[in-house]
């Protein structure tokens, strides 16, 4: 089984998160500075080559209420961009309070590749590859 690479997107930084091969463990990775640039993409996309990546889980920024604001936009911006340049599903997951999560875990890694972590974990609990 390959790996899901999970995706905390912000303007500035984009956290990392890799699943392992089983698909039951989820581990930050570091961080892509200014994600939606050409550098930012292009990290992004070799990530995907470099891990042998199946699938890419995005976070959707939604409101408590569950509705979309303008970072959901360009969240969604930001994916379709991303999906021209890698040869694998790209999608999102609602990913509320992933970075309240991260906060409280704390560790060694970046608070955004954390909250990715708890993103890719909410993920693979909702698709039924986690134990």
């Amino acid at each position: 089984m390959s790996r899901i690479l999970a995706l905390d997107y912000g303007d500035a930084r984009c956290g990392c998160a890799l699943s392992d091969p089983t698909g039951t463990l989820a581990t930050p990775i570091g961080a892509v500075e200014r994600p939606a640039s050409r550098r930012g993409l292009a990290a992004l996309a070799a990530l995907v080559r470099e891990h042998d990546v199946e699938r890419v889980v995005v976070g959707l920024p939604l409101t408590l209420a569950g509705e979309e604001g303008d970072q959901a936009r360009t969240t969604r911006e930001f994916v379709a961009r991303l999906a021209e340049l890698v040869s694998v599903p790209v999608e999102l997951h609602d990913e509320r309070l992933t970075t309240r999560q991260a906060e409280r875990a704390g560790g060694g890694a970046d608070a955004d590749s954390r909250a990715a972590a708890h993103l890719l974990e909410s993920w693979l609990a909702a698709s039924g590859r986690a134990s």
